[in-house]
């Protein structure tokens, strides 16, 4: 930090902080704004498995694909959805044409900087086939355009981003906030190295890694949080041709189902043609996610996408975040990282070890540890996830195959949600909430439209 007082300060420099500070000072030019980040700059930032120079995880101290400026979103393959289904609660706080004419202005923006034109749509006559074939096996499609900017495009497009703002605000990057007070006139931001700066408006976005320490914040602060849902599952994958009649045409495909057996929703989540397999730094603990590039020449031969479980609590648990870390702890502590196991191997109750693995069709794009998901995940978990392989296979035949690869455990944590206004106020004037961090967004395009809307309320202030 230059200075000891701001206009205001953004804590946060994923998606949802970066556009909401892209909007302010677009709106407020002569608005003395400071983005804090406690990531690298998106320059530096880096992981050693992405760089091929490491196999496994080897627990930076700063997770490079969790944090820096760009926040998760960084190193994603970059689905940018157009729909209010999915992707975040903000139709909760927002009527849904002022959701979707937020995500269209994201969208100009994200093109200004570099973003392809190129839609994918299930409102194409092939794709409504697909909606009505999986209907047929009580599969649910969800409509939406998507956007599929690319691992490799994504990144930069944020680099000239970063590049804009850090002309026109002040970005300081390696500064983590160790804690927020409410003053007379405003708030102070304490950093962990001790530096301090007070504000009048303060704009919170702490993004997925940053959920725990933002909800421990609130507490100090007697704000109310509500907290009571978790998703778990595995990251499958499979050759791609299985799903190419249905990746082509959607190119992401979100399935809902309701498993026969228990009634619980089962989704898939983040599909990736052509992609590949990785692990991420939640907190110290390893879970698995997918990538996908545009670029021909990094392109795998398989494609992953992930079918979650989605847990919701009731009273008196109220910790599903270390509900979620404790099962993925335990593959950590079975496999020292990520587990894989072969399908066929789940089902006939067998461990999957490096002589299994070395016989599978599919070759993993991961080097993950072989072993057994039923010693991690729950048999509730597991019942669900065989039965919606196979109802997937019903529509994408191929998918319930033996050498179908499953990677555990991925988990999608909701971070606690704030009582917000509908300009995401909180019950303190002048502190705003928004993002995945905030609980209010599950993705790029709600994250950037909670950031965009922001801007534009204190601007309007």
């Amino acid at each position: 930090m230059k200075k000891n007082s701001y206009d205001t300060i953004i804590v946060g420099c994923g998606t949802a902080g970066i556009f909401a500070g892209y909007e302010l000072q677009k709106l407020m030019p002569g608005m003395d704004i400071l983005m804090l980040e406690q990531g690298k700059d998106i320059y530096n930032r880096m992981c050693p498995i992405v760089e091929k120079r490491v196999s496994t995880c080897i627990n930076c101290n700063s997770c490079g694909i969790m944090n820096g400026f760009g926040g998760a979103g960084a190193f994603s393959d970059g689905k940018y959805n157009f729909t209010t289904q999915f992707g975040g609660w903000l139709n909760e706080y927002l009527d849904s044409n002022k959701i979707m004419d937020l995500i269209e202005y994201v969208d100009t923006i994200n093109v200004s900087f570099g973003a392809t034109l190129k839609r994918y749509s299930t409102n194409s006559p092939e794709a409504r086939e697909i909606a009505r074939k999986a209907l047929s096996h009580d599969l649910h499609l969800l409509e939406a355009d998507v956007k599929h900017l690319g691992t490799e495009n994504n990144r930069q497009i944020l680099t000239k981003i970063f590049d804009y703002l850090s002309e026109r605000v002040e970005i300081s990057c390696e500064s983590g906030v160790e804690s927020i007070e409410k003053q007379e006139a405003g708030y102070k931001i304490t950093l962990t190295n001790g530096k301090a700066a007070v504000c009048k408006y303060l704009i919170v976005a702490p993004g997925r890694s940053g959920a725990e320490w933002f909800a421990a914040q609130c507490r100090k602060l007697n704000l109310q949080l509500i907290n009571n849902q978790v998703d778990i599952g595995v990251r499958v994958e499979l050759p791609a041709r299985v799903f190419e009649n249905i990746t082509d045409i959607v190119y992401e495909s979100k399935f809902l189902y309701r498993t026969k057996l228990y009634g619980d929703l089962v989704r898939t989540f983040c599909m990736n043609p052509y992609g590949h397999v990785v692990s991420e730094n939640v907190d110290g603990i390893i879970t698995v996610n997918g990538h996908s590039y545009t670029d021909p020449a990094y392109r795998s031969e398989n494609t992953n996408f992930a079918i979650l479980v989605s847990n919701r609590f009731t009273k008196p648990f109220n910790e599903p975040y270390q509900y979620g870390k404790r099962i993925a702890s335990l593959s950590n502590m079975l496999g020292g990282g990520v587990l894989v196991q072969r399908f066929g191997d789940l089902i006939k109750g067998k461990r999957t070890n490096e002589h299994r693995l070395a016989q599978s069709f599919t070759v993993p794009t991961l080097k993950a540890t072989p072993g057994d998901l039923s010693l991690v995940l729950t048999k509730r978990h597991l019942d669900n996830i065989i039965e919606m392989i196979n109802a997937l296979d019903k529509i994408a035949p191929g998918t319930a195959n033996y050498d179908t690869l499953l990677y555990g455990v991925e988990v999608k944590f909701y971070s606690s949600r704030l009582l917000l206004t509908s300009e995401f106020e909180t019950e303190l004037p002048g502190f705003y909430a928004i993002g995945d961090g905030a609980g209010i967004t599950r993705g790029l395009s709600q994250a950037a439209a909670s950031g965009i809307h922001v801007a534009r309320v204190i601007a309007e202030k």
